[in-house]
């Protein structure tokens, strides 16, 4: 999450280390690959729609995209399914990524700091192990509609309206 960021490594940005907070209900191990970039995708694009809303992202996550749908109705006399507000997050992401390309911005700019690629953890449930993230990046662009070079499809943009 930290290195796909829009805005740069940041944690609001995509909280995967509490899933079940934001009603996804998808758990994966901490030192495996395995469902990470679906989850990294899907919190992307909820705190993207929370954002969106003018929700602060840090403290609503005790909160779903159904818990904030009658809020975003009762704001735009419209209404929100979680479906909705989360293909709004998907767009609103896909659109970050689309400036940012357009910026100079490259695969090469999602990574981690060179230290996390190649230095074990020391402590913790990580300890031995370096992020999975190159093994991670393919999957995660793959996932999101994107080719690879990390930019999203023609499909993509078409399907999200872009």
């Amino acid at each position: 999450a930290y290195a796909t960021s829009n805005r740069g490594a940041c944690h609001l940005r995509g909280y995967t280390i509490a899933s079940e907070v934001l009603g996804i209900p998808v758990k994966t191990e901490p030192t495996e690959s395995e469902g990470k970039p679906e989850l990294v995708k899907a919190f992307q694009d909820a705190t993207a729609a929370f954002d969106s809303a003018g929700i602060c992202v840090f403290t609503s996550f005790a909160w779903t995209l159904a818990d904030v749908a009658p809020q975003v109705q009762a704001a735009c006399g419209e209404e929100f399914t979680m479906e909705q507000l989360n293909h709004i997050g998907e767009r609103i992401w896909n659109m970050e990524r689309e400036f940012n390309n357009a910026a100079g911005f490259t695969k090469a700019d999602d990574s981690l700091p060179k230290r996390l690629l190649t230095e074990a953890a020391k402590t913790g449930p990580g300890k031995g192990t370096v992020s999975k993230l190159p093994e991670m990046l393919p999957k995660y662009y793959a996932v999101r509609g994107w080719d690879s070079e990390g930019r999203p499809t023609a499909d993509t943009k078409a399907r999200l309206g872009l």
